[in-house]
């Protein structure tokens, strides 16, 4: 393991200060937020169908739509993501954000509700990067660890706490409910964000490309970047190549009723939100590529051990999905803290906005390439799953050795292009 690896790691971990803790409680917010928005949709879908008058096909256009928008938002914003205040920036794109969520509440057809998913997707794709480059700005590389520990914790939350309230709102009163009340918590928070949050704006003292078009450019074209991208690809496709059709083989393949799944999610994401701060405090004491290949290895055992299951009992199931969760919070925490100490301070925004851009369509793109190869047999079984699953292996190696390829690089300190 390199030296600078292992001084990190024998080095006293640093305590955050009053301020810090409350800025990682409203970055995680604004993450726990996008991510309840985007989740939100599937399952309403049963619900939003009807009331639209919508087929599945339509409905599956309003879903890829937030994605491809998303991606799209982050390629278009990333020249110009490094010239401005962050907290300006990210209240901007919040506020669109939220505007784009209300509209969704207030849709009434299949028209309205695509545009909205679309101008959803265009602000709320680009929040993830900017809460990113803030939480790079704010805190040293022996923190943020733990940092991205506790901002992961928002996709756990998003799953025990907004999707049941989420279904319970819309069962209760309409689908439109959900949406309107997280535009109302969200209102609440981005005023406590404009009052609270300092500035961050110490990148804007150094200097940078005139043009934006130069900006991106340099983002793009710098090596240790491109090993970044290319890592981010790897590791999205991985993520994306079972999810979609998770539930599907749970039920179908395992033999869990829908009655049951609930409580299969509920416990995962109890468990995650355990998780997430101890990988993190985990990242920052031993290494964050240490943590990564551990994870890493863990989640090829159990993506191999799930995607090759025939019926099983609920506690089983249930046990294989917790430790999955814990191998997969153990890949993306370290990965997001040890991706912070890539680019340079005046690169961070547009570094940021290009990962998540890749993000997104990555993650689109395997599922367009998982719906080939998984098929839906007469019965409802799902059948290749398990070649789903030795993608999945694949990817996660390649991601290794990437990101291996990543941390020998960032040992050097990152200089912004003349």
């Amino acid at each position: 393991m390199p030296a600078h690896i292992n001084a990190a790691a024998d080095a006293p971990a640093l305590q955050f200060s009053r301020y810090q803790k409350v800025v990682v409680a409203m970055l995680a917010f604004l993450q726990f937020a996008v991510i309840l928005d985007f989740m939100l949709m599937s399952p309403l879908g049963a619900v939003i169908m009807p009331a639209l008058n919508v087929s599945p096909a339509q409905f599956g256009t309003v879903v890829s739509a937030y994605a491809f928008a998303a991606g799209i938002s982050g390629f278009l914003t990333a020249g110009f993501a490094d010239r401005f205040d962050r907290k300006k920036l990210l209240l901007f794109f919040y506020a669109g954000f939220v505007a784009g969520t209300a509209w969704c509440g207030l849709a009434q057809s299949f028209e309205s509700l695509l545009v909205a998913r679309i101008v959803t997707g265009l602000f709320g794709g680009v929040i993830g990067s900017v809460v990113l480059a803030i939480a790079t700005d704010l805190f040293p590389p022996q923190m943020r660890g733990r940092v991205m520990g506790f901002i992961q914790t928002a996709f756990a939350a998003s799953q025990i706490l907004g999707i049941p309230i989420g279904i319970y709102l819309s069962n209760r009163w309409n689908w439109h409910v959900p949406f309107l009340a997280l535009v109302v918590v969200g209102l609440i928070a981005g005023l406590l964000i404009a009052m609270y949050m300092k500035p961050v704006a110490d990148h804007l003292t150094q200097r940078q490309e005139r043009s934006a078009f130069g900006h991106l450019f340099h983002t793009l074209a710098e090596q240790r970047h491109l090993l970044s991208f290319i890592s981010v690809l790897f590791l999205a496709t991985g993520g994306f190549m079972l999810m979609p059709f998770s539930s599907a083989f749970t039920v179908n393949n395992l033999g869990i009723s829908l009655d049951h799944l609930p409580i299969i999610y509920l416990i995962t994401g109890i468990a995650t939100i355990f998780v997430g701060p101890i990988v993190g405090k985990l990242s920052d004491a031993w290494g964050k590529m240490r943590v990564f290949y551990m994870g890493t290895t863990l989640t090829i055992i159990m993506v191999v051990i799930y995607t090759h299951l025939g019926p099983t009992s609920l506690a089983v199931v249930t046990l294989i999905n917790v430790v999955l969760f814990v191998g997969i919070f153990s890949r993306m925490i370290p990965f997001q803290a040890l991706m912070s100490q890539v680019p340079a301070a005046t690169h961070r925004g547009s570094f940021n906005a290009v990962n998540a851009s890749i993000s997104q369509l990555a993650g689109g793109l395997a599922s367009l390439v998982a719906g080939h190869i998984v098929q839906q047999g007469a019965d409802g079984k799902i059948h290749n799953y398990e070649i789903a699953g030795y993608a999945v292996v694949v990817t996660s190696l390649l991601t290794c050795f990437l990101l291996w390829r990543v941390e020998r690089g960032v040992s050097q300190p990152a200089v912004a292009p003349a």
